[in-house]
C-alpha cells in the first residue's frame, strides 16, 4: 500500500517527546524522512536511537542563533524541506496577571510565538524551493477559549491563530498550506503538572481539578498525543491538499476552560 507522505521531507520541532514525536513517529511509519529538534538531549537521544532513520539536533528555538544552525543542519541532511511542524512550546505560569513575573511571560512568548516565526522565516525558501509544501503549527484549545491564570499561554496560543491564518494567505499562491491544531486536555506528565498547579490555585485536589476540567469536555475524558499525530498526518497528507488556513480543534468538544 502507497504510503501518505512518501519521500516527504519533515522537520518537527520539540519532536523527541510528546506530541512532536508522536507526530514524528507517524509521519515516519508512513514514509517521510523525519529531522527533529528538542533541548532535552536524553530525549533526543533516546528517539534517535528508537527511530535509526531519523536525524536531529539539539537546539532552542527560542534563539535565533540555534535556529539558524538548525535550519543549516536541516538542509545538510534532507536536502531541502515538505514539511515544517512547529510544535515546540511551554505551559508557562499558572498564576493570577499581577503575579506572574515578566521573565515567565517573556520566556513562554519567546517559545511558543517567537520561535514559531523564527523556523518559519527559515523554512519557507526550503518550501518553495521545493514546489510547496505544508506548516502545521500547534496552537490549543486555549487558543479559542478564555484562559484564567494561563494569560501568557493563552495569549500565545491566540496569536499562533493570527499568524496561521496570515501566512496561509500570503503563502498560497506558493502552494504553502499553513494550518495549526488546537489540542485539548492532552494526556501525559505536562497536563498532569498544568492541573496541580490549578488545583494548588483554587485550594482543592488533582482528582476534583481534573474532574472540573473533564467536566467542560464532551466526550469527558483526554485526547492522546496519537489523536495530535493523526490529524497532522491529515493536513499534510494528499488527502488535507485543500485545506489551508484552519485551526483545527482535536479536543473532544472542549466547552469552557478553568
Amino acid at each position: 500500500m502507497d504510503k501518505a507522505l512518501a519521500g516527504q521531507r519533515a522537520l518537527v520541532t520539540a519532536g523527541a517527546s510528546g506530541i512532536g514525536r508522536a507526530i514524528a513517529r507517524r509521519f515516519a511509519a508512513e514514509g517521510a524522512r523525519i529531522f527533529v529538534c528538542d533541548v532535552d538531549e536524553k530525549a533526543l537521544s533516546a528517539f534517535l536511537a528508537e527511530n535509526p532513520g531519523s536525524s536531529g539536533i539539539l537546539a532552542d528555538v527560542a534563539d535565533p542563533a540555534q535556529v539558524d544552525r538548525l535550519f543549516d543542519a536541516v538542509a545538510a541532511s534532507l536536502g531541502g524541506l515538505d514539511i515544517l511542524v512547529n510544535n515546540a512550546g511551554i505551559a508557562g505560569p499558572t498564576r493570577k496577571v499581577e503575579d506572574v513575573a515578566v521573565a515567565d511571560w517573556d520566556r513562554c512568548i519567546a517559545i511558543n510565538l517567537n520561535g514559531m516565526f523564527y523556523c518559519t522565516r527559515r523554512s519557507v525558501p526550503l518550501l518553495k524551493a521545493a514546489g510547496g509544501g505544508s506548516i502545521v503549527n500547534l496552537s490549543s484549545v486555549a487558543g479559542r477559549l478564555g484562559y484564567p491564570l494561563r494569560t501568557p499561554y493563552a495569549a500565545s496560543k491566540w496569536a499562533v491563530v493570527g499568524l496561521t491564518k496570515s501566512l496561509a494567505m500570503e503563502l498560497g499562491p506558493d502552494a504553502i498550506r499553513v494550518n495549526c491544531i488546537q489540542p485539548g486536555l492532552v494526556a501525559g506528565p505536562r497536563i498532569d503538572g498544568v492541573i496541580d498547579a490549578k488545583a494548588e490555585a483554587f485550594g482543592i485536589g488533582f482528582d476534583e481539578m481534573k474532574q472540573r476540567l473533564l467536566a467542560n469536555v464532551s466526550l469527558r475524558r483526554m485526547v492522546t498525543a496519537d489523536d495530535i499525530a493523526e490529524m497532522a498526518l491529515f493536513v499534510c497528507s494528499r488527502a488535507g491538499s485543500s485545506i489551508t488556513g484552519q485551526a483545527l480543534s482535536v479536543c473532544g468538544d472542549h466547552q469552557v476552560l478553568q
